[in-house]
């Protein structure tokens, strides 16, 4: 199901983006701004800037900007889609979808409230856990044997569970409610033809940990024995507001951190995040009981460009490392870097930390095995490189890791590395795994230099344009129509007040420009007036979105917006300006075109001299530029 552009674009234009990052940044006034300090990196002085007229966020130290669905798609990393439906919530709006039966829109609705109304459940009996475990003195004795504070505890929602197989009825009256056995904290046995079976609750005996999704709402727990039983960790069943395959333990609580600290610090079980916040590591989450997925991979990279993996030196650490980079490959693109972490068998983090310290642990952490070098370890394993079928093995086994991995430079790296050690060229390997007529890329060669090398575009009449290549260092000044789509964008009402001859002018312009332009026009026919922040959203996925984004963002990385003030007559003269200098280049045009056809055309010396008296008019008024 898809949500209607219009619909978001009205969102985005509802919505007040100050009141949105004002709940969790706290802003001051600043001018015609609000300046705070930036969420996406630690700072100490405010270089944060939130504009309630572009209704855009701006930070001049990290660069973070967007609008309102954007800011909740980085700071709380949640989806587009989600972060949609979050935005409309607060407002008290109904998301439509496109192409959603009525049917479906009423399952989709019951399915959001179910997972409110669970998620409600699981909090009230996350505080009765946190209750239970002040008036317990062995699992607080449990706990400060772990070295864990009370600080810590609080700031994790660490509760107790105790011993009884229905301490849940003195929380929740209705014991039989089925949304107890929907949420995982109770189970409920299959009845039979004398019973109605029996229900218990699932955790007891147990210190018991929150399981938080993104926005912090408590989806499950996890639950930890005080001595040797077994099972020593239990985890809430899969719920619809739960998944093991998709949720991290203590990434709602580690998110700032991962910016603060540059990584995400990947373990194994919630004493490993809990000890680790403890003694100076609170960038740690762990997987909950089960391997590191894709999905565990995608969500991490919403909040950080690095991710560690730590795991146990052991062989059953060396498989979860394996199942971990099959789940990382597809996400290591080249700005981002993943490691891996493989600790002496006979220590946890926990326990390194307390024996060697912190620096000594973070030492570590930065040696850790990068991804390409894991792969290829992986890659090689069990395979003798001094022979020809020990090679032959391995790049068997090494198609399928490089496959997985996006298109980039240390793809193509990989390619020329993996080569080498099987003794083929780059190029016989590379055609040796892409079926034939695939697309393959250029092997490189030792001194192979590339170079982008930009291909003259050409007009609706045949003519070629001017190459221009920035020079090192400098942005490439915008051209003409650049600095149109740039005004017009940023003031939508300019549009509207364009005679007709130049809605063709720009329309009609190849390429993207024209396509920018012409989708310009339907959205004031649509929507009517837009600022930039509604437009952009309207933009997503479309052919000439990165065009648009281009013109709209200044020299210091910082979105641009609608002009005010003197600014607005000063824009208004300057897209006239310079839609004059293109209608002149389009009458020159039109001019060459009459006299080529002088000699078949009687009337078309009387079109020269028309459209040479339209220029003469246009020269009067224009400035240079």
């Amino acid at each position: 199901m898809t949500i209607p552009a219009s619909f978001i674009q009205e969102l985005i234009a509802r919505a007040d983006v100050v009141e949105i990052v004002g709940r969790y940044v706290q802003l001051k006034k600043a001018g015609a701004n609000f300046m705070g300090l930036c969420p996406f990196h630690g700072e100490k002085s405010p270089s944060f800037s939130v504009s309630p007229t572009k209704q855009f966020y701006h930070c001049f130290g990290c660069g973070a900007h967007g609008n309102a669905i954007g800011f909740l798609m980085e700071h709380a990393g949640m989806g587009f889609v989600e972060a949609v439906h979050d935005l409309a919530g607060q407002y008290g709006i109904q998301v439509p979808e496109d192409d959603a039966s009525p049917e479906e829109r009423a399952r989709a609705a019951g399915q959001r409230q179910k997972q409110a109304t669970l998620s409600e459940v699981l909090e009230k009996a996350g505080e009765a856990y946190r209750k239970q475990l002040r008036q317990s003195k062995t699992a607080i004795d449990y706990l400060k044997g772990r070295g864990l504070s009370g600080e810590i505890a609080r700031q994790f929602g660490i509760g107790y569970a105790p011993p009884g197989w229905r301490t849940l009825a003195s929380v929740f009256p209705d014991y039989d409610d089925p949304l107890l056995a929907e949420s995982g904290l109770v189970i409920a046995g299959e009845a039979d033809e004398n019973s109605e079976g029996k229900r218990y609750d699932r955790f007891r005996d147990r210190v018991m940990f929150p399981i938080r999704n993104v926005k912090g709402e408590c989806i499950g727990f996890g639950g930890r024995v005080l001595g040797d039983e077994k099972p020593k960790y239990l985890n809430s069943p899969e719920t619809p507001v739960f998944s093991k395959g998709r949720e991290l333990y203590g990434l709602y609580e580690a998110r700032a951190a991962f910016r603060e600290r540059g990584y995400a610090l990947v373990t194994e079980g919630y004493m490993d995040v809990v000890a680790l916040a403890q003694l100076g590591f609170p960038n740690a989450v762990a997987t909950l009981g089960t391997a590191c997925t894709a999905d565990h991979v995608q969500k991490l990279f919403r909040f950080t460009e690095s991710v560690v993996f730590s795991f146990d030196g052991d062989a059953a650490g060396r498989r979860a490392a394996r199942k971990a980079l099959d789940g990382a490959l597809p996400y290591a693109t080249d700005v981002r870097s993943v490691k891996f972490l493989f600790l002496p068998a006979e220590h946890d983090p926990d326990s390194f930390i307390r024996e060697f310290g912190a620096d000594a642990f973070a030492r570590f952490v930065g040696e850790a095995t990068p991804l390409s070098r894991f792969m290829v370890e992986v890659a090689r394993e069990g395979c003798d490189l001094g022979t020809a079928e020990g090679r032959a093995h391995m790049a068997s086994n090494a198609r399928p890791l490089w496959s997985a991995l996006p298109e980039g430079a240390l793809k193509r790296q990989l390619l020329t590395e993996i080569a080498e050690m099987v003794q083929l060229s780059a190029q016989e390997l590379s055609e040796l795994w892409l079926p034939r007529g695939a697309a393959r890329p250029a092997a490189p060669g030792p001194r192979e230099r590339r170079e982008d090398r930009p291909r003259p575009r050409e007009d609706r009449y045949g003519h070629r344009a001017p190459v221009s290549r920035p020079a090192r260092g400098r942005i490439m000044p915008l051209g003409r129509p650049d600095v149109a789509a740039r005004l017009l964008l940023s003031n939508m009402a300019e549009w509207e007040a364009l005679p007709h001859e130049l809605h063709a002018l720009l329309c009609e312009l190849p390429g993207e420009h024209g396509q920018l332009f012409a989708w310009l026009d339907s959205q004031l026919h649509e929507h009517g007036l837009q600022p930039w922040a509604a437009l952009r959203e309207g933009l997503r996925g479309l052919d000439f979105e990165a065009l648009a984004v281009r013109v709209m963002t200044g020299p210091d990385g910082a979105p641009l917006g609608d002009p005010e003030g003197e600014h607005a007559g000063e824009a208004a003269r300057e897209l006239r300006n310079v839609l004059d200098f293109m209608l002149d280049d389009r009458l020159k045009i039109q001019q060459s075109e009459a006299i080529d056809a002088v000699g078949s055309d009687p009337r078309a010396l009387e079109r020269y001299k028309a459209l040479e008296a339209r220029r003469l008019e246009l020269r009067a008024r224009l400035k240079p530029r």
